[in-house]
């Protein structure tokens, strides 16, 4: 299995004149591995370069600074994470990647902030690096259209109105984490990961990668594949909540990292995760389910699907938590 690449050019905006074309692209794609590389998005080369220079700069600053902000003196998880900090994988050893974690920039007296609500909430930011909330948010921004542009897509893959997920984007939940993955260790055995294997919590990651590659996709027959960079694309894969909105048709595949094709320097990877409403329905939408037939998942909402994933892999039964990577 080869992961396809989609051009949106012609359907980036509600009723281009390749929407249907690009829809059931992304159909083929969703009943397969649900990954798969995006070209023609619109976003601003000089935008992408600044977030990855800016990537860079904050997961090189000293210690002590990165000590101070770490994710864990955030009620929110917003923050630098630590080398090894999490194990995505509990089979395997713990991650080797450092990150940093924004999100969007809600007021605190939005009703979500005020209630403690996944991802809602304040960001720490290092003072010496000034630029760093200005670009983040202008970043989210961006991928926050492109998001919403591709569940209009999506809505329509499954002969949907183009707009039926729209009312699921009040507010949305977000998270924007930049990734530095240290040189694979040359001694590393079959147990050691940049990022253990995963499926994403989400509805939609839109991942920009560095040249160096490393991210590897498995097929639903097992396989591992790799996911290497192309230039002008970012890879894209449907979080475990598309399984739940469309009672399994489209798939959430598991992904992993190692960073062995660097040549000795750090990846830098920057995932943008994109989860609806803490409050949006999470059902089955209509023709997915067969007649005769109870759906395969009980409806939810977005903030409880993220809540049984955090009791289900940290034992947590808390608001907040760690989202997943690539």
């Amino acid at each position: 299995m080869s992961i396809p690449v989609i051009d949106l050019r012609g359907a980036q905006v509600p009723g281009g004149a390749r929407s249907a074309e690009v829809a059931a692209q992304l159909r083929a794609a969703a009943m397969a591995s649900g990954f798969f590389y995006l070209r023609g998005h619109g976003l601003p080369q000089p935008l992408l370069e600044r977030q990855f220079a800016l990537a860079e700069r904050l997961l090189t600053l000293p210690a002590d600074t990165r000590q101070a902000l770490d994710m864990r003196h955030s009620p929110t998880l917003r923050g630098f994470e630590n080398l090894g900090a999490q194990t995505l994988d509990a089979s395997a050893r713990p991650d080797l990647k450092e990150s940093f974690y924004c999100g969007m920039a809600y007021p605190a007296d939005h009703p979500y902030v005020r209630a403690g609500y996944q991802t809602y909430g304040h960001n720490q930011w290092p003072a010496e690096v000034p630029e760093a909330p200005a670009q983040c948010e202008a970043y989210i921004q961006a991928m926050l259209g492109l998001s919403r542009r591709l569940m209009q897509l999506l809505a329509l893959s499954l002969g949907l109105p183009e707009n039926w997920f729209d009312a699921s984007s009040g507010s949305p939940m977000v998270t924007l984490r930049m990734i530095r993955y240290p040189a694979h260790p040359a001694d590393a055995d079959a147990r050691t990961f940049g990022a253990g294997a995963h499926t994403d919590w989400g509805a939609i990651t839109i991942l920009a990668q560095d040249g160096h590659g490393g991210l590897e996709v498995q097929t639903p027959e097992g396989d591992w594949v790799a996911a290497a960079p192309i230039e002008g694309c970012f890879v894209v894969n449907l979080g475990d909540m598309i399984p739940r909105w469309t009672n399994g048709l489209y798939h959430s595949n598991p992904h992993r990292v190692r960073n062995t094709h660097s040549g000795g320097a750090p990846r830098y990877s920057i995932p943008f995760f994109y989860e609806p409403d803490y409050f949006a329905r999470i059902e089955a939408v209509p023709g997915t389910v067969p007649a005769g037939e109870q759906p395969r998942f009980a409806p939810c909402t977005a903030g409880e699907h993220l809540q049984q994933m955090y009791r289900k892999s940290y034992g947590m039964d808390a608001k907040t938590g760690i989202t997943a990577t690539s």
